[in-house]
């Protein structure tokens, strides 16, 4: 053996060296490029398009820090953190530890400027005449798909950071002389995808059907996504008219409709319709939610091979902790196993809701809990109630949203979540459709389109007299809470410091404190800014 591996071992020196005695050995062989991948036929094409989904649903369901939803929520109006914080959210109710370093802020900008570039490659090679292997209304298709991507990543950064780098093809090289656009030249990029987006992309199919009307599951964007986001956009820009008529267009269509009876995989048992559209199984339009109008589908990992992006913590950020009660088991009619890295402000618990207002029903807001381990140990306290005593109604007991709930019997630790994710419905259709009426002065047709989601609720009627911005958010908590991005909506209708400070800096655990107006824009990445050696990428003030 002996010899035989030094036979082999001279053998490979002499072919060492017979290859560097060559020039050629020298060259370099890159195994990377800035260059953009050539997209040329339809299989390309939507491979890419697919990846923008996958971009986003990787944002929403970043497990790396596992306090990541709580950033979005903590430090608003409407939730605290809890004895459970990780880590990564912790600038986002202690304002003053807010810097340039942060983590969220860093790992936002890095996701949302790739889906724009990936965004953008498709784009230029939709609009290259040279692409020729895909037809004329593919080409309109795509790029519609694309530009709602990227617009909607660029209405995400303006809103976080106000003025940012406008890239509009993708990049073919390195480049370190980024500068900050007015938001103004944003804004039109936004305008002009979403208008563009909204005239080519599909429209849907009745409710139930599997694929729109271009024959895509109705998971792919639609022309409602694209209006619906262009009404957003055109609130935080000013343009309250123009908003109104998106708003007023997508309710108009008779595409959708506010769910008010009970349907889908829990028709006949525990919650309410509501609640309906918050089930697993329950939640897409395929599976007969009238409301949605984007849904982003996760697969159970086990069952459907890349179903899951990454691990989603929404479920352990935002449901109790109970499985840490002596007595109680993780399951499914308690939504799986929560460690409530947030709990509910005392503003959403005692004193958002109307009585009788179905959203803050037991089916949707739980507040009680009851002993269900059946073993001899527990056998004394089986089915009576969990009392509400000490440190327990902290984040063991704490009254919690039922959003997320879901229990998957093969991981009954709960690490991950497969929920989909409910990213435009109806109801936040009204509440958009409100705000830019409020905003020209009609507080009548505010208030009749909030009375329209007060109605399915059944929560007391308001009137004109009762429109304010502040009611209208009110209304938004009382609607989406836990579904939408708080954060995002306080910080684009600039109310974020009024209403933190003023509803929710009175928590006894970890109060929201040192924010001040500068936090109405998250700070620029210190690292973006020093690796920018050849133009001045400006610091946000106060940062």
């Amino acid at each position: 053996m002996k010899k035989y591996s030094i036979f082999i071992s001279l053998i490979a020196v002499l072919m060492v060296v017979a290859v560097s005695c060559k020039r050629s050995f020298l060259d370099e062989k890159p195994y990377s490029s800035f260059t953009p991948l050539t997209l040329t036929d339809s299989l390309g094409f939507e491979a890419s398009a697919v990846g923008l989904y996958n971009l986003e649903t990787g944002f929403l369901t970043y497990s790396g820090r596992q306090g990541w939803p709580s950033v979005w929520q903590a430090g608003t109006d409407v939730a605290n953190v809890t004895a459970q914080q990780e880590g990564i959210e912790v600038p986002y109710y202690n304002y003053a530890t807010l810097t340039p370093t942060d983590a969220a802020a860093s790992f936002t900008w890095g996701k949302y400027y790739s889906m724009i570039n990936n965004a953008n490659i498709i784009i230029d090679a939709a609009e290259n005449p040279s692409t020729t292997k895909i037809g004329a209304t593919g080409k309109k298709q795509v790029e519609a798909e694309a530009k709602f991507f990227r617009a909607y990543a660029y209405n995400n950064l303006v809103t976080l950071f106000g003025k940012v780098p406008l890239v509009d093809h993708a990049l073919t090289s390195a480049k370190t002389d980024f500068v900050r656009s007015p938001i103004a030249d944003v804004d039109n990029l936004i305008i002009a995808d979403l208008t563009y987006a909204s005239t080519n992309l599909a429209d849907l199919n009745p409710v139930g059907g599997k694929t729109n009307t271009q024959g895509k599951p109705t998971s792919r964007a639609n022309k409602y996504m694209a209006m619906q986001l262009l009404a957003e956009a055109y609130l935080r820009m000013g343009k309250n008219s123009l908003a109104e008529a998106q708003a007023q267009a997508i309710i108009s269509s008779t595409k959708f409709s506010l769910v008010k009876a009970r349907y889908g995989v829990r028709a006949g048992g525990a919650g309410d319709y509501y609640s309906d559209m918050f089930v697993y199984g329950n939640q897409r339009r395929a599976q007969g939610s009238s409301e949605a109008i984007w849904v982003l589908e996760q697969e159970n990992p086990t069952a459907v091979v890349g179903g899951n992006v990454d691990n989603a913590q929404q479920r352990r950020v935002w449901g109790a902790a109970y499985y840490a009660i002596p007595g109680m088991l993780p399951c499914d009619s308690l939504g799986g196993r929560g460690i409530a890295r947030l709990r509910l402000s005392n503003w959403v618990l005692y004193g958002l809701y109307p009585t009788g207002d179905i959203r803050n029903s037991e089916n949707n807001i739980k507040r009680h809990y009851y002993y269900n381990d059946p073993s001899a140990t527990y056998k004394s306290i089986y089915g009576k109630p969990v009392p509400f005593a000490g440190a327990d109604t902290a984040f063991r007991i704490c009254p919690s949203t039922t959003k997320w709930g879901q229990f998957d019997p093969n991981d009954t630790f709960g690490y991950a979540m497969i929920k989909d994710f409910i990213m435009m419905r109806l109801g936040e259709t009204y509440l958009l459709l409100a705000e830019a009426q409020f905003k020209q002065g009609n507080l009548a047709g505010a208030a009749t389109s909030i009375n329209a989601l007060r109605t399915r609720a059944n929560a007391p009627q308001v009137t004109a007299a009762q429109m304010t911005l502040d009611f209208i958010l009110d209304e938004r908590a009382r609607e989406l809470i836990g579904e939408e991005n708080r954060r995002m909506t306080l910080m684009r209708t600039g109310t974020l410091v009024d209403r933190a400070t003023r509803l929710n800096s009175n928590d006894a655990v970890h109060p929201t404190v040192g924010l001040t107006a500068k936090n109405l824009l998250l700070p620029i990445p210190l690292s973006e800014i020093q690796l920018n050696k050849d133009a001045v990428l400006e610091q946000n003030p106060g940062y």
